[in-house]
């Protein structure tokens, strides 16, 4: 891994590698900004604050060995990038981030930009990272509920998504339910007046395109005298029935004329056959006209007086409504929804039956999840006890406790407390409230070792696991990291020799300044370098001959158990 412009580090490599490394450093130096660093690799929230002073954004890059057909490599794919093949069924896998000084970011996945997002989905199969944070997060009831959850498998995970199901399953049905129950007086004064709309609506029975059509009537009926009189002359000066000439009768006789000739030219033939098409045109303009004069006596003035009735009850509609076409598409819609108000009472019995049903369900479930959790907490309790007895506490307990939960949720009807006895004759207490700091460091590293048999993961990241111990558990916790190291690639920030006795892969962060900025290197310690920060660690003297002499027997010690 390699930081950049990351708190007072300037730019460091970490040469980290198989097995077990310990990081140490004085306070202050930046160890820190390791564990920093490997956070916004795994899609942790990007701080502007971590970039160096007077740099214009800090940068982290890391390479993880995985299987090169793994869930790892696969969802890389998804997100457009891609592993390089080591041999062997494994492969590399590049993750780099950035973040500006404004507090803008940007991820890299195999070699592709990809959100932080990305990062956050690929963290869990990648590395399990522990701070004192997440020691005081062990006393929640939450964090306790998911070790054991974690511990518990196949089956208690397959148990939960059961009960999840038929949870969610049975709160739709009681939130509708309890909504249409809670709302019945309302909805049965929606009916109410949603019938009374309905009945209004069909008796006035609007058409769509209908109050345009009497706005045209009502203008025409508004000047009837003046159409009557325009039409009459219109009509006499066309057809007349005196013996003035008229239109019809000169294009009949012009038609006539022409006609007479039309064998002699064929250009006033032509002629004549239009003068034909415009007496029949006028013909029939003629008729038309008196149809139109025959509807306009019949209808009279009675005509207006509908019209305007008509255009009343429409602009009652518009003014209850909004509109007509409103009230039309709710004479439409509302015959669908008067029906299901008026079915609220069989709808409450139907919903009634299914939800019962669906709480048997629930209950089922819920059985068959405290079963699984109580069963995996006497096995998750015994193993966390034998991992306290190598750590330095040879005669504690730590039982798992599963109980009935008042308050049941989405995750079950139990709740989870992990209890521990420190000595023979103490009652087990919950550790909540009851262990110490050092205590508390030594049940959450042996949970996290005895749940990565059953559970593992590639990397494990501790920062100050060991705060609140020292001497003899300090070398107890250095030798379990050690184990745990077999399996599983350890990092461990540590303030103590005692457990950076046990790495195989020991790196200090230096501090440096040149009177204005600090500036923070990361280098790997071997022989006399190694003594001398092991010595330091032990007395806050490099040069101290006791304590030199005490740190080349702890890494002896640490030699002997690797």
């Amino acid at each position: 891994m390699r930081l950049r412009d990351l708190g007072v580090i300037a730019d460091a490599t970490l040469p980290i590698g198989r097995g077990f490394t310990a990081i140490t450093g004085e306070t202050g130096a930046g160890k820190t900004m390791v564990v920093t660093g490997l956070g916004l690799l795994l899609g942790q929230r990007a701080d502007s604050g971590a970039v160096r002073s007077g740099a214009a954004q800090a940068a982290v890059e890391g390479v993880w060995v995985v299987p090169e057909d793994g869930s790892v490599a696969a969802r890389v794919r998804e997100a457009g990038g891609d592993v390089e093949p080591l041999g062997g069924g494994s492969a590399e896998l590049y993750l780099g981030r950035t973040v500006s000084s404004e507090g803008r970011g940007r991820a890299t996945v195999g070699g592709r930009t990809a959100p932080a997002g990305v990062l956050a989905d690929l963290a869990d199969d990648l590395v399990v990272v522990h701070g004192q944070s997440d020691q005081l997060r062990l006393r929640s009831a939450s964090a306790q509920r998911e070790a054991l959850d974690r511990f518990g498998g196949d089956r208690v995970s397959a148990a939960r998504e059961t009960y999840r199901a038929a949870w969610e399953t049975w709160r739709a049905l009681d939130a509708e339910l309890a909504t249409l129950t809670a709302d019945r007086d309302d909805r049965a004064r929606e009916a109410e007046e949603l019938r009374a709309a309905i009945a209004e609506i069909e008796d006035a029975a609007p058409v769509v395109g209908e109050e345009d059509e009497l706005a045209r009537r009502a203008e025409r009926l508004a000047n009837a005298e003046e159409l009557r009189i325009a039409a009459v002359s219109a009509h006499a000066v066309l057809s007349g029935d005196d013996d003035t000439p008229d239109v019809v009768t000169l294009l009949a006789e012009a038609r006539r004329s022409l006609e007479r000739v039309a064998g002699s030219d064929a250009e006033l033939a032509a002629i004549g056959e239009q003068v034909a098409e415009l007496g029949y045109r006028a013909t029939d303009a003629a008729v038309a006209l008196s149809g139109y004069l025959a509807d306009f006596d019949e209808s009279g003035p009675h005509e207006l007086a509908a019209v305007d009735e008509r255009r009343g009850v429409l602009a009652a509609l518009a003014r209850t409504h909004g509109s007509v076409d409103a009230a039309i598409t709710l004479l439409e819609t509302g015959s669908a929804r008067l029906l299901e108000l008026d079915d609220d009472g069989d709808r409450i019995e139907r919903l009634g039956v299914q939800r019962d049903a669906a709480a048997a369900d629930l209950d089922a479930a819920a059985e068959a999840l405290t079963a699984a959790r109580r069963e995996a907490a006497g096995r998750l309790g015994a193993a966390v006890t034998e991992e306290l007895h190598a750590l330095a506490l040879p005669d504690a307990r730590l039982d798992v406790e599963v109980a009935a939960s008042p308050t049941p949720g989405a995750h079950g009807r139990d709740d989870i407390a992990i209890l521990l006895a420190p000595h023979p004759g103490a009652e087990p207490r919950p550790v909540s409230r009851g262990a110490s700091g050092g205590e508390l460091s030594r049940v959450m590293l042996a949970i996290e070792v005895v749940i990565a048999g059953v559970d593992p993961v590639p990397t494990f990241v501790f920062d100050e696991v060991d705060a609140g111990i020292g001497g003899a558990a300090a070398i107890e916790v250095g030798r379990r990291l050690a184990r745990l190291a077999e399996s599983s690639q350890v990092i461990a920030v540590t303030h103590l020799a005692q457990v950076a006795a046990f790495a195989g892969n020991h790196l200090t962060v230096v501090k440096g300044t040149d009177g204005a900025v600090t500036a923070s290197s990361v280098r790997r310690l071997d022989g006399a370098e190694r003594e001398a920060e092991m010595a330091r660690l032990l007395s806050g003297l490099s040069d101290s001959a006791a304590a030199l002499t005490h740190a080349r027997e702890l890494l002896e010690t640490g030699r002997r158990t690797r």
